[in-house]
């Protein structure tokens, strides 16, 4: 049971003042008027994170910062393998920390050395630990490791310990397409449950092949699994897909039966505004990543522009938030700034965005529920101290005001998922997130001398892949 101040309960229904939400099972029973007490407090929906990785920490702890996607990517080799518990621990706790009640983990690298359906069980439980719901989606991809065509022009101009570096970290041949598919299936069975979820994960058009593709598009309409993936992050993304797919890369999508209400899209930077259509005409979910994209240099979204004409659209974190703390009420806020409306034009309503972003989210994670504070809904929710936000006190503010102007993790005291209290003043109720993150670090500073050949081949990496996106413009 919940007792608030104030209660954002949907676009659709009246802000309520002073109510008691309860709870049966993991489910709301009602919301209640009753006069409240003490601090005062702002519940709003739980948060969503649509797309993110799962990472245990920061790359820029690891030398990645200010790089463009293609050579941040490869710089992700410095991090050691590390325990995938304890990485999923440290990331779905930040998330949760941060008020997210649903996270995607696009699952791009595999720590083993066990065999993937247990990593993914290692991932499920880890998620069940916290409290969190979780969608699991395996990375997939047969294609490009390097670059975005032929890197023979690229490998030409590394010494050989470089080039062996190169080879050890992405030469590995990739599983048929077919195994692929099994494999996800297979971590399904191992970890699947009613709060942890799993999708297909193609990695984007740039990295797998045709074939692969259409073999996903054909598994999820007979499986009904969906799909995540990511489209157009980047410039040198848009060129390999304008030199690869003639009749549009969106209109390929939707030829081979993946450009459907399964599909969920991330980023799509360099989108235009008849791929926009495409995707708004076939029910596919955009997720924006705001912060992320300014990291890697990617752009920003035509959000406002997908939102007029119709698409889904849903927030992630990508692992990249503005300051890099999985802050996703900062990330929400950055959202609507960004994409709400300028001037005295056309806006989106801030509750509006609160509540489509969230509803479109929890459809891409596959969760049930619009999101909704309202009875029969699911109990996932995020208190605020609205004291706090209220820091002045002086005279009445609609508290929607404060949430859209300040509001951040720090202001959460309480988040609920399911019914159950998983994080109250600042802490998981049932993780020691510092402790996890201690442990961690320990692990990186024994583990990283392993990594010394590929820190003294990086500076030839680097130039070489810069080089060739640079003088290809992003493709072959």
């Amino acid at each position: 049971m919940i007792t608030a101040s104030d209660i954002l309960e949907g676009p659709n229904a009246v802000r309520r003042r002073d109510g008691i939400i309860a709870f049966a099972d993991d489910a709301i029973a009602s919301i209640s008027d009753h006069q409240a007490s003490g601090p005062r407090r702002l519940v709003i929906p739980g948060l969503v994170n649509a797309h993110d990785h799962a990472r245990p920490m920061s790359p820029t702890s690891f030398g990645a910062a200010a790089r463009p996607l293609e050579t941040w990517l490869l710089r992700l080799a410095a991090m050691p393998a590390t325990d995938p518990y304890l990485a999923a621990l440290a990331a779905f706790g930040r998330a949760a920390r941060a008020g997210c009640v649903s996270i995607m983990a696009h699952y791009t690298r595999l720590h083993g050395p066990m065999p993937a359906p247990d990593e993914a069980a290692l991932v499920a439980k880890a998620a069940g630990d916290i409290g969190v719901r979780a969608t699991f989606a395996l990375a997939m991809r047969d294609r490009n490791p390097l670059v975005y065509g032929n890197g023979a022009s690229v490998l030409a101009e590394m010494s050989p310990p470089a080039e062996a570096e190169i080879d050890k970290l992405f030469g590995q041949v990739a599983l048929p397409f077919g195994e692929q598919i099994a494999l996800a299936e297979a971590c399904a069975a191992a970890a699947q449950n009613p709060m942890f979820t799993v999708q297909y994960g193609p990695a984007g058009v740039q990295w797998c092949s045709n074939a692969l593709l259409e073999a996903v598009a054909d598994a999820s309409a007979r499986t009904g699994r969906r799909v995540h993936m990511h489209l157009l992050e980047t410039q040198s993304q848009r060129a390999f897909a304008d030199a690869n797919y003639s009749q549009g890369v969106v209109q390929y999508l939707k030829d081979i039966g993946l450009l459907s209400p399964r599909l969920t899209l991330a980023h799509c930077v360099h989108a235009r505004p008849a791929e926009l259509e495409l995707i708004a005409q076939s029910g596919a979910t955009i997720v924006t990543n705001f912060s992320s994209n300014l990291h890697l240099r990617s752009g920003i979204a035509p959000i406002a522009e997908a939102i007029a004409r119709g698409c889904r659209v849903a927030i992630g974190i990508d692992a990249s938030a503005l300051d890099e703390d999985d802050d996703a009420l900062r990330e929400m806020r950055l959202g609507h700034f960004a994409h709400g409306g300028f001037g005295f034009g056309p806006t989106v309503g801030r509750e509006t965005f609160l509540m489509s972003t969230v509803g479109h989210g929890r459809h891409a994670n596959g969760v049930p529920g619009s999101g909704a504070l309202m009875a029969g809904e699911a109990a996932d929710m995020v208190v605020l101290d609205l004291d706090r936000l209220d820091r002045d006190a002086i005279m009445p503010v609609d508290p929607l005001d404060y949430l859209f102007a300040r509001a951040n993790a720090s202001h959460i005291t309480e988040v609920v998922v399911a019914g159950r209290s998983i994080v109250r003043d600042g802490r998981l109720l049932h993780v020691d997130l510092e402790a996890v993150h201690e442990e961690l670090r320990a692990r990186y500073r024994r583990d990283m001398p392993g990594k010394a050949g590929f820190l003294a081949a990086w500076p030839q990496i680097e130039t070489a892949v810069s080089r060739y996106f640079r003088d290809n413009a992003g493709c072959c």
